[in-house]
């Protein structure tokens, strides 16, 4: 079975990347990270909006471009070679994923078109402090279709038009679509590693909120976002680790030490071919993620763990290792090597850390195995 690209989705990855060569240069995402007031860019969202890309997975009655999830991960993989600074993954890969999959007709029809028209910025709101995700820990409360609580860190909460907020309602677990103009909401920017990918507190105080798919469906709702979401993250986490070692051996056949190429010695080589063979792996799990995504195989919980593993190694690895690379310059403001390694640790984070989907993997494929 073949599961890389195919020829018109090559085609399709090539025009991208030559797209963000000159939308997304290294500086628009340092213009992002040096300036406060800033969370993230207006112009590129508009641009990258206006190409399509916020609908391609989105049927075209519904406004969107109707190619399919593999399309997504190939501009998924470039976004995260440029390290773009927009609110891609929180709107598309998780809000409308969850939109397309369990909202009403009346939800899609209201939302998606808004969403392939850039018009509307989703987030998860679903951490409520420190520790691992569980159902238990949800302290968020609905009552008579109005929402309180409070969540922290929501990624791309301070610039969210929208949410989807795991709560409970009448003592199950559920999930909501809440309207983030509603004035009784309110918002606070925490700080993180990587500013070009905002986090709020958000605090719920009777909100209005709908309800997304049925009473008491709340878990089963959200394992299954987690786990498309988690393969668009992988090729993102896969885009930037091929980033960070091409950048690394390009460093390593131009800089001299003791009269030669830093890439003619051992320790330097080593380095490469490690970030190759977990780059290769990541990539590989990505791809099987990627079929079973777009083909609703059943095999989808144990492909998303696998490719979420894989992907968060892989760049949080290469990131490093580019980093050392470069050597004491490679430390300083100037070079490039921190952005990716800051990118790489809040996609790290952004859908549960390692030990997580570790604990799902192992999991998914036990119960596989009894069955």
């Amino acid at each position: 079975m073949n599961f890389d690209y195919s020829d018109d989705q090559n085609y399709l990855k090539e025009e991208v990347r030559r797209f963000l060569s000159a939308r997304c240069p290294i500086a628009v995402t340092r213009r992002v990270l040096d300036d406060t007031d800033l969370a993230y860019d207006e112009a590129l969202w508009k641009s990258v909006a206006e190409m399509g890309w916020t609908g391609v997975a989105i049927p075209e009655k519904w406004g969107g471009a109707g190619m399919g999830h593999i399309e997504l991960c190939a501009i998924a993989e470039e976004l995260g070679r440029v390290i773009a600074p927009i609110p891609f993954a929180s709107t598309v890969y998780i809000f409308a994923e969850a939109v397309l999959a369990f909202g009403s007709d009346a939800q899609r029809e209201a939302l998606l078109p808004a969403i392939a028209r850039g018009e509307i910025i989703g987030c998860l709101a679903d951490s409520e402090g420190p520790g691992a995700r569980a159902a238990q820990r949800i302290e968020a409360r609905v009552a008579g279709g109005k929402l309180s609580g409070i969540k922290i860190p929501v990624t791309d909460g301070d610039i969210a038009t929208h949410a989807i907020v795991t709560a409970l309602e009448d003592g199950q677990p559920g999930l909501f679509i809440v309207d983030m103009s509603d004035a009784s909401i309110s918002r606070q920017v925490v700080p993180t590693l990587d500013p070009t990918r905002s986090a709020a507190r958000l605090t719920f105080v009777d909100a209005p909120c709908e309800r997304l798919g049925q009473i008491g469906e709340g878990e089963r709702l959200i394992s299954t976002i987690l786990d498309r979401a988690a393969i668009l993250f992988a090729f993102e986490q896969v885009g930037g680790a091929d980033r960070c070692l091409e950048t690394a051996k390009s460093y390593a056949l131009e800089r001299h030490a003791f009269g030669r190429v830093i890439g003619g010695y051992q320790a330097i080589k080593h380095k490469l071919a490690d970030m190759f063979v977990k780059n290769e792996l990541a990539r590989s799990s990505a791809y099987y993620g990627a079929w079973a995504l777009n083909s609703g195989a059943q095999e989808l919980p144990a492909a998303a763990a696998a490719a979420r593993i894989a992907g968060t190694q892989a760049y949080d690895f290469a990131a490093k290792e580019s980093l050392q690379t470069h050597g004491g310059i490679g430390f300083t403001w100037e070079m490039d090597c921190h952005l990716h390694l800051r990118r790489a640790r809040q996609l790290a984070l952004a859908l549960g850390g390692l030990p997580f989907w570790r604990e799902r993997l192992i999991s998914t494929l036990e119960c596989r195995n009894t069955n």
